[in-house]
C-alpha cells in the first residue's frame, strides 16, 4: 500500500481533561500517514485520482477545532473515522496526535497517541425461514448499508435451501453479502445481533427456525477462535447455502485456514453431496 504523509500539522484546539484546557485551548500537533493507491495518479498526473493532502490538512484542522474531547485517544479515534468516511480513496490512516503542553508539571517534550485504523472486508451470511423472509433479508442488507461504519458492496442472489441441523422446519431463504466495515469483529457481531433483534429473532432452538440469521463468514484473512465468535465460520465449508451464494460474489476468496478458494470448497462439497 502506498503512503502519503503529513507531518507535524499544528492546530490550536480545545481538548483535555482539565477545564482550562477545554476553555483556553492549547496546541496540538498531528501527523498522518494516508494509506492509499497512488498508482493511477502517478501514471496520469491527475489529482482527482489521489488524495489531496492540502484538503486533508484543512479537514483535520477544522475537525480538531470544531469538536472537544477529554482524551487525545478519543480525538484520534474520531478523527480517523471521520477521515475514512470522508475520503473514498483512503484505505487506512495512521494518526499520531501529540500534545506538547501536557499539564503534568514535569520536563517532557510531548505526550502522544498513535493509532492505525482502516477498512476491513467481511462476508456475511443471511438466512430466514419465518414470515416475510425476503423482506427480512432485504431489511438486513439495508440496515447494514445504513450503518455509519459499514458499506455493502455486493449482495448475492437469494436461494431456497433445506434446513440444516436436523430440526424439522420450513425451508430457508439464504444469501451472502460483501461488506466493507470500520468495525472490529466483536463490534460487527454486536451490530448483527442488533439487526437480528430488530427483526424479532429469538434464540430458543439451536439450528431452529428464525426470522433472521446473520453470521460473519470471513473477515479479511483473520483467524479468530473465541467463545462467542469463530472466524472463519467453523462450518462454512460444509454448507452449500453459504458456499453457493458466496461463490456468486467472491469465488476467488481463499479460506485462511484451509488454503482453498470458495469455488474450490464449493466444488468439493457438491462432489460429496452427490
Amino acid at each position: 500500500m502506498d503512503k502519503i504523509k503529513i507531518k507535524n500539522l499544528e492546530v490550536f484546539a480545545n481538548h483535555g481533561v482539565f477545564p482550562e484546557e477545554t476553555v483556553l485551548g492549547q496546541k496540538f500537533v498531528v501527523s498522518l500517514i494516508l494509506h492509499t493507491n497512488t498508482r493511477e495518479a502517478g501514471r496520469t498526473d491527475n489529482l482527482t485520482k489521489s488524495i489531496h493532502y492540502g484538503e486533508v490538512s484543512q479537514f483535520v484542522t477544522e475537525f480538531m477545532q470544531k469538536h472537544t474531547y477529554l482524551l487525545i485517544e478519543r480525538a484520534a479515534e474520531c478523527l480517523a473515522e471521520a477521515l475514512l468516511l470522508e475520503y473514498e480513496l483512503l484505505n487506512a490512516v495512521t494518526i499520531e496526535l501529540k500534545k506538547p503542553w501536557a499539564p503534568v508539571h514535569l520536563p517532557l517534550e510531548t505526550v502522544s497517541v498513535e493509532i492505525t485504523r482502516g477498512w476491513h472486508k467481511a462476508y456475511i451470511a443471511l438466512g430466514s425461514n419465518i414470515g416475510a423472509v425476503r423482506d427480512y433479508l432485504d431489511g438486513a442488507v439495508k440496515a447494514l448499508d445504513e450503518t455509519r461504519e459499514c458499506r455493502v458492496r455486493q449482495v448475492s442472489d437469494y436461494i431456497v435451501t433445506k434446513p440444516y441441523g436436523g430440526v424439522e422446519q420450513d425451508d430457508f431463504l439464504n444469501g451472502v453479502l460483501e461488506l466493507d466495515t470500520l468495525l472490529t469483529p466483536k463490534e460487527l457481531l454486536k451490530r448483527l445481533h442488533e439487526i437480528e433483534a430488530d427483526a424479532g429473532r429469538e434464540r430458543k432452538i439451536h439450528w431452529g427456525p428464525r426470522t433472521l440469521d446473520l453470521d460473519i463468514i470471513l473477515y479479511d484473512d483473520l483467524v479468530l477462535n473465541e467463545r462467542d465468535l469463530i472466524i472463519p465460520h467453523k462450518e462454512m465449508h460444509l454448507r452449500d447455502f453459504v458456499l453457493d451464494p458466496l461463490a456468486q460474489i467472491a469465488p476467488w476468496v481463499r479460506h485462511p485456514l484451509l488454503g482453498k478458494t470458495v469455488e474450490e470448497l464449493r466444488g468439493e462439497l457438491h462432489e460429496r453431496l452427490e
